[in-house]
């Protein structure tokens, strides 16, 4: 085969492992067809190895993780271990040491899915997210005083710079001009209140704008996006925002395309010799681990982001067009584990088929 990519694969927590199986297969499928072929390297960081030796992310990975070309994520999540650690160990401390900048949230609505919103179709639920991933709320900027007294005071603060806001608006609107769809992007952020960082926002996105006149400029509150998003989703393009109204409003995308169980993601570092890595949205699912009835899509789709990702962009929509064709057929009962009608790696046999 003419070209090997190097895939770092952390297989997580809870049914991380197993979805993630289904991922590299139907990306392996892929991979076969179009002529080229995976190294994959495995990392056993999560829940279990914290609990067995107070090890979250050593500094040595993070360094490994740099030489490869993508990386693929199960989940992280255990119910043995106090919410933050591991997400605040592993995902949020990846996503500043490698500069994954870019959260990047497709929201498409495939055949024969469920969708709660009355009379919406394929055709009307098909825009992307673009989540600046590094800055804002997330920063853990901020502190207490007079903790655990009656005149405790906390303070979190969200830190965004022009840089970071900057190079955040360029990739949407590089994006929006790549999807060539309606050619809109809106910009998501809280002018009315918010008046120092959403002016930030508001500005140099009105300055990159003038760079693409061919794309038309949107904005619209986050609590407007909440309310737009279900009743005309159709609207919508492409939207950028800032840390938190991004991670807000993406979950409220994933319902509306049919659950966890579809939606897929990329903690993107687009700069030459950024490595970025892809996941399930879904996260570890613990009470359903080894019964083999999660979900798979949702990893199948982070795969065809990784496919993107790394420049093979046939085998990234023969992987989706994978997806469309296992839903059209009617296999796939439902997107809620255990009703699918099929197992865990039946689906991804199914998928891995179709490519």
């Amino acid at each position: 085969m003419s070209k090997s990519y190097n895939i770092a694969l952390i297989p997580g927590d809870g049914t991380g492992p197993e979805v993630l199986q289904e991922g590299v297969k139907v990306i392996e499928a892929a991979a076969s067809k179009n002529g080229f072929s995976f190294n994959f390297t495995k990392y056993d960081l999560g829940g279990e190895r914290y609990k067995k030796t107070g090890e979250i992310l050593p500094d040595s990975v993070v360094g490994e993780f740099k030489k490869f070309d993508a990386m693929f994520l199960g989940a992280i999540g255990h119910p043995e271990v106090k919410p933050g650690i591991l997400e605040k160990g592993i995902l949020l401390r990846l996503r500043f040491e490698l500069d994954q900048y870019i959260n990047l949230r497709p929201v498409k609505l495939y055949p024969n899915v469920e969708t709660p919103l009355k009379d919406k179709k394929p055709s009307d639920i098909d825009m992307v997210i673009v989540r600046e991933n590094t800055e804002g709320l997330y920063t853990g900027a901020g502190g207490f005083l007079k903790k655990d007294t009656p005149q405790e005071v906390a303070v979190q603060e969200s830190i965004n710079t022009r840089f970071g806001v900057e190079r955040c608006t360029r990739y949407a609107f590089e994006l929006t001009k790549k999807r060539a769809k309606n050619n809109k992007l809106t910009l998501c952020g809280k002018t009315n209140v918010l008046t120092y960082a959403s002016d930030l926002w508001q500005r140099t996105f009105n300055d990159v704008a003038k760079e693409y006149p061919s794309i038309k400029g949107d904005y619209a509150n986050v609590d407007a996006i909440c309310m737009w998003f279900i009743k005309n989703p159709e609207w919508f393009d492409v939207v950028v925002t800032d840390n938190l109204f991004g991670d807000i409003i993406t979950d409220l995308a994933a319902m509306i395309q049919g659950g966890m169980g579809v939606a897929a993601g990329g903690n993107v570092n687009p700069d030459k010799g950024g490595v970025s890595m892809f996941e399930p949205m879904g996260g570890s699912a613990p009470k359903y681990t080894g019964q083999n009835v999660i979900n798979p899509i949702a990893a199948i789709n982070a795969g065809t982001l990784l496919l993107e990702n790394i420049g093979e962009s046939k085998a990234a929509k023969d992987v989706d067009n994978a997806v469309i064709k296992a839903l059209e057929s009617g296999k796939i009962k439902s997107m809620s584990a255990g009703k699918m009608g099929l197992s865990t790696t039946q689906a991804g046999d199914l998928i891995a088929s179709l490519v």
